[in-house]
């Protein structure tokens, strides 16, 4: 039996002792058993949760995302049931939540949300980080579209945290391949700039495919890219990188590369400078008697860009890092101020001088 069961059931059909349940077997929840050295993954939890319930609870949130198929989901996690039940097990967290039967379907033979329920259930109920990154990963493995989610916010209008679903839903983006190209993602949201592009296709004057960035915006042809740790200890991998870094800068790119040591901060710094830079190029090509490359308007990533609070994203705010005041008339009149300064001066020395 490598799947969990039901102890007394097991005994009332005499497929097993009283001897060799004990000795054979470890109780998971009261009269829940595995056999004996079993790794419980999240799917093994989710099954052991609904035969706790007497198969009258809904596989729901991280469990339902498992039995979709959607990566990265702790295993050490408990398991998550749509069950009127306080006090459960530990192992098991249970909520109660109108639920229709339009958002039920049969997963391996138990009562599972659908995954647009499960995105919502996750919306609702997880900060906008860990949630985003769970419907990323459940939309990747799944044909999940958000506007499906969306719609059962609007049926569900009062329910608490309805409001957070909806600035998280807004955030999500199945281009997301890891939980931390997630965190990135949504570091360069909150900080101001322009939601990116993910999984950009980038192709050599040949019409080859030659790499798919994670994200970026390809209109000023900057891309920022996670880096696991499978390409600094991979030497195949890191050769490869070396090879596809060369080219994609031949193809006029900057890619910022972001590996786990970097922070928040040298993240925005690193991306300012870069996206400084483009912008400052691509003015001097548009007018070439134009010599101020600080951000205008029309170029200063903004917060709130998405139409969405991302402010409710679960760090705090970052300050813009590029060392700019943000306001396009506030640097005008200060680089005014400092020719005129700068005039004052050679004034001054001119008449000292006759």
């Amino acid at each position: 039996m490598q799947e969990p069961f039901v102890g007394s059931e097991a005994l009332a059909a005499h497929i097993l002792t009283p001897y060799r349940l004990r000795s054979r077997f470890t109780a998971i929840h009261p009269d829940i058993y595995v056999t004996t050295g079993t790794e419980l993954d999240a799917i093994t939890r989710a099954r052991a949760a609904w035969l706790w319930s007497r198969r009258r609870g809904i596989v729901a949130g991280h469990s339902a995302a498992a039995l979709h198929g959607a990566k990265w989901i702790d295993n050490r996690s408990p398991a998550e049931l749509l069950y009127d039940y306080r006090r459960p097990p530990t192992g098991v967290h249970t909520w109660s939540d109108a639920v229709a039967e339009d958002e039920i379907q049969r997963i391996a033979g138990m009562p599972v949300t659908t995954a647009a329920r499960t995105a919502l259930d996750l919306s609702c109920r997880y900060p906008v980080g860990k949630a985003v990154a769970a419907i990323d990963a459940l939309c990747r493995a799944t044909e999940l579209k958000i506007p499906d989610a969306e719609l059962l916010a609007e049926r569900y209008r009062g329910r608490r945290g309805i409001r957070h679903a909806r600035t998280t839903l807004n955030l999500v983006d199945p281009g997301a391949e890891s939980p931390r190209e997630t965190w990135l993602r949504l570091i360069l949201i909150r900080a101001g700039f322009p939601k990116p592009q993910t999984q950009i296709p980038v192709y050599d004057r040949y019409g080859q495919l030659v790499a798919v960035l994670d994200m970026g915006w390809q209109h000023i042809k900057v891309a920022v890219e996670y880096d696991g740790d499978h390409h600094r200890t991979d030497r195949r991998q890191f050769s490869k990188d070396i090879r596809r870094a060369e080219t994609i800068a031949e193809l006029g790119w900057i890619n910022v590369r972001v590996t786990a040591e970097d922070t928040e901060g040298s993240v925005i710094w690193r991306l300012s400078a870069a996206w400084d830079r483009r912008t400052c190029t691509q003015r001097e090509n548009d007018s070439e008697s134009r010599s101020d490359c600080t951000f205008g308007e029309r170029d200063q990533p903004r917060t709130g860009a998405l139409g969405v609070n991302t402010t409710g994203i679960d760090s705090k705010p970052l300050t813009k890092f590029a060392g700019r005041s943000g306001n396009a008339s506030e640097d005008a009149s200060r680089r005014s101020g400092s020719r005129r300064s700068t005039r004052s001066v050679i004034n001054d020395n001119s008449k000292r001088a006759s």
